[in-house]
């Protein structure tokens, strides 16, 4: 009798990734783990407190010791103030108000019409990075480009006699692994300034973070990212995956109705009105967006109340093309798209409650600043250079992003450490925060935990049934190798010359 076959041994990639999921699953809810890391500061406070830990204010020259939370003054505090540590959570109000605004645009139809408009408008050659550029451009909108452009961006390649595979890996490079660059500021560059804000108050606490504080690296980022997608896109993923041979056939791609390109006919005349307002009052030297006294742009209410102006543009962009597409018909419509997208926060609002809480008992403990300043010691000490640094940085947040999938939850716990211990040898908050988000990006496209993930093995399998993790991590895995090269080699170019991040962003804290 023959003995039945063996199964293939599972390559080293294959095992290290079943290993990272499982890790992954293990994990409770973020806000389950910020709930835990707030009642471990709690007794962590109590147990410093002890020791007589002290380290010297390194602004203010005054020694710095714990102060325990597990007394009756520490029961109090923790009591009273539970609300406002939710409600003063730096990040919270300039999300939900950033997602007012694109809340309009994406329910009225704009964000999804435009998509197609960009990849059903390209020739056949610029198919790719136009597929790339897309889906980097995608993430101003939030998460639509998950739902909408990777399937679409496969029965497009479909169509035009590709791979669906190659479009599928090309959009989803973009969308997720170039999550951090954009040539417009979104959702996610509020949400992260407020998390760098708050921690870099553990050190100074009149410090303030632009959201556009990162905006030239991840501007200029956008075509960086495209054409290294459409390298590895054209000369590693299509070769591998060689003639599309499945059962699936090619699709006709809806073009744009009347009422769609009505809508973005609309749509630009709203925003050459908006662009002509803006440019009024910031080009002339006393225009009504400077800053009152000395005509500042850097300061100037623009930039300073970005936010609003991402709430604006999306609302009255998103009206316009409502309007002329007859998807908004009255008030209401624009209300239920504002109301839609608030919707979609119901759990980001939970995290956020305990994450404020945890914060909050990081900065009243001390903790915090003791933890930066014998870190900052111990980097000092090192005599790490800079290069060497960040790009340690950055493979450190890539590997946490292997089992900690979101961007918030992740840098909310990393901010409060990493940020004061590398302002105290010099670095800028926004700098920091800016090699956090290119390791956070770089790995989601392989990361199991990303939330997306599962829906892009589901989108993957229509075209090869027996695809599962481990094909798209092996489709996706150059992407990530060359993204990490491309962008760090970047990030080096970037501090040998010395340019800002930023809108008033340097490397180094001014006086370094």
């Amino acid at each position: 009798m023959a003995a039945p076959p063996t199964a293939p041994r599972p390559s080293l990639i294959e095992r290290f990734l079943s290993t990272a999921e499982r890790v992954g699953n293990a994990l409770p809810h973020p806000a389950t783990l910020f709930l835990l890391a707030a009642l471990g500061v709690v007794v962590l406070s109590e147990v410093a407190s002890w020791f007589q830990l002290e380290v010297t204010h390194p602004a203010t020259g005054e020694a710095v010791q714990p102060v325990s939370l597990l007394t009756i003054a520490g029961l109090h505090r923790i009591i009273t103030s539970a609300v406002t540590n939710f409600t003063g959570f730096a990040p919270l109000g300039t999300v939900l108000v950033a997602m007012i605004g694109i809340g309009v645009a994406e329910g009225s139809g704009l964000i999804g019409t435009v998509l197609r408009l960009l990849v059903l408008s390209a020739p056949a050659r610029l198919l790719t990075p136009i597929i790339v550029f897309a889906g980097v451009m995608s993430n101003t909108g939030g998460e639509v480009g998950y739902v909408l452009l990777v399937p679409l961006a496969a029965l497009i390649f479909l169509a035009a006699g590709r791979h669906p595979i190659a479009g599928l890996a090309a959009a989803f490079a973009g969308v997720s692994g170039g999550y951090s660059a954009n040539l417009l500021l979104g959702t996610l560059d509020p949400l992260i300034a407020g998390l760098t804000e708050e921690a870099a108050r553990i050190v100074d606490p009149a410090y303030a973070v632009n959201p556009a504080c990162n905006y030239y690296f991840l501007a200029a980022s956008v075509f960086v990212i495209t054409a290294a997608g459409t390298f590895v896109t054209e000369r590693v993923v299509v070769p591998r995956l060689g003639p599309y041979a499945g059962a699936e056939a090619a699709e006709a791609i809806q073009a744009l109705s009347a009422d769609e390109r009505r809508g973005l006919r609309f749509t630009l005349y709203a925003a050459l009105g908006l662009a002509a307002v803006v440019l009024a009052g910031i080009l002339p030297g006393a225009g009504f967006l400077r800053e009152i006294g000395t005509g500042s742009v850097l300061h100037s209410p623009f930039l300073r109340g970005i936010v609003f102006f991402i709430f604006l543009g999306g609302t009255v962009l998103g009206i316009a093309y409502g309007v002329g597409a007859r998807t908004i018909k009255n008030d209401a419509d624009v209300i239920k798209g504002m109301g839609g997208a608030l919707e979609t926060l119901g759990v980001y609002l939970v995290l956020v409650f305990f994450a404020a809480q945890f914060v909050a008992y990081f900065n009243w403990t001390n903790l915090g600043l003791i933890f930066a300043v014998e870190g900052a010691e111990f980097l000092e000490r090192s005599g790490l250079p800079d290069i060497p640094l960040f790009l340690s940085f950055i493979v450190l947040s890539a590997v946490i992003n292997l089992t900690m999938g979101s961007a918030s939850a992740k840098w909310a716990i990393m901010a409060p450490v990493f940020v004061p211990m590398l302002m105290l040898i010099g670095y800028s908050p926004e700098f920091t925060q800016l090699a956090y988000r290119i390791g956070d990006s770089v790995t989601n496209i392989i990361s199991p935990m990303m939330s997306y993930f599962a829906l892009i093995v589901a989108f993957m399998q229509r075209y090869d049934r027996k695809a599962g993790i481990g094909t798209v991590i092996a489709t996706m895995l150059p992407y990530t190798v060359t993204f990490w090269l491309v962008w760090s080699l970047m990030l080096i170019g970037w501090m040998l010359l010395g340019l800002p991040v930023g809108p008033g962003a340097g490397l180094y804290l001014p006086g370094s």
